[in-house]
């Protein structure tokens, strides 16, 4: 039984900063990739960074220079460092794992951002 949990949201000022952190429960085989998502009131969940096993990271252009993915591949955590947060940042976010054996999901932490 794999569960991914999340942590570090918040409520932040504009320009502030966060930490998130993912990190699976159980033993998950394989894992090829590991990824943040998230979700805005009345909009689509969109990807907002991906890690791939090897390292290799892409980031959505909204966030480019301001935030970074990273991952822990013994522990089995990935982190999203955000600064300079905007309002429009705010957002439910989530992580997802990729492996051969299946997709697992976080169930979403809070980003808030506002004066």
């Amino acid at each position: 039984q794999v569960q991914l949990v999340e942590s570090g949201g918040g409520l932040v000022q504009p320009g502030g900063s966060l930490r998130l952190s993912c990190a699976a429960s159980g033993s998950i085989t394989s894992i090829y990739a590991m990824a943040w998502y998230r979700q805005a009131p009345g909009k689509e969940r969109e990807l907002v960074a991906g890690i791939s096993s090897s390292g290799r990271t892409n980031h959505v252009d909204s966030v480019k220079g301001r935030f970074t993915i990273s991952a822990d591949n013994a522990k089995n955590t990935v982190y999203l460092q955000m600064n300079s947060l905007k309002p429009e940042d705010k957002a439910v976010y989530y992580c997802n794992f990729k492996s051969w054996g299946g997709q697992y999901w976080g169930q979403g932490t809070q980003v808030t951002v506002s004066s």
